[in-house]
């Protein structure tokens, strides 16, 4: 009897969109959940949504069984604290041009929120406050991960996918030339190849 894939939950970043990753999602040939982010980007707030924790609960009840996660950005800080906080329930992990769980700046990210509040100023003030630094315990974390970043990233920089390639004990890093935040986007077809390849390895 085949043993069925777990399905995969896609996070976006700040921006809040399901469709952010469904081109790549496509491309990866995946079981795929879309998520959205309420009160963040252009998404419509919720009252019991008002920071990166309430985020992380939204993730958690959607893992009743394992499950793969494939986040960007932000996203990446919710992912890797659903999988610190379910271990047995995440399967494997790709964390694109993330931002979170390492110390950003320390490592020449610049500073994206004026940006960010410009093009959606009806975003929770909240998301400029999610900065945590998980550093002590990523190497907790034993599922296989996919680092995917773009070597033209201001917010993000390779630094940091390498300081998480580091500190992840099954991490793989790979540099998309080019590319930028939004290679989910501007190079879906090889970020999807990348991502099908990672999650229905053996």
């Amino acid at each position: 009897m085949a043993t069925r894939k777990p399905k995969t939950l896609f996070l976006p970043g700040a921006a809040g969109r399901a469709a952010f990753w469904k081109p790549a999602g496509l491309r990866a040939g995946v079981d795929g959940i879309f998520i959205a982010w309420p009160g963040l980007g252009h998404e419509p707030a919720q009252a019991d949504v008002t920071g990166i924790d309430d985020l992380v609960l939204m993730v958690l009840a959607r893992m009743t069984e394992p499950v793969n996660i494939v986040a960007q950005s932000m996203g990446g800080l919710v992912a890797l604290k659903a999988a610190l906080a379910l271990p047995d329930r995440v399967a494997r992990l790709v964390l694109c041009a993330t931002s979170g769980g390492v110390p950003v700046s320390d490592l020449g990210g610049s500073d994206w929120r004026a940006d960010y509040y410009a093009a959606f100023p009806q975003a929770g003030r909240w998301i400029g406050d999610a900065r945590e630094d998980l550093s002590a315990v990523l190497p907790k974390i034993a599922a296989p991960t996919l680092l995917l970043w773009g070597d033209n990233d201001p917010i993000s920089p390779v630094a940091v996918g390498q300081r998480l390639c580091a500190l992840l004990p099954q991490a793989t890093l790979h540099v998309i030339t080019g590319a930028d935040h939004d290679l989910a986007l501007t190079h879906s077809d090889e970020v999807g190849a990348l991502i099908g390849r990672h999650l229905h390895a053996p």
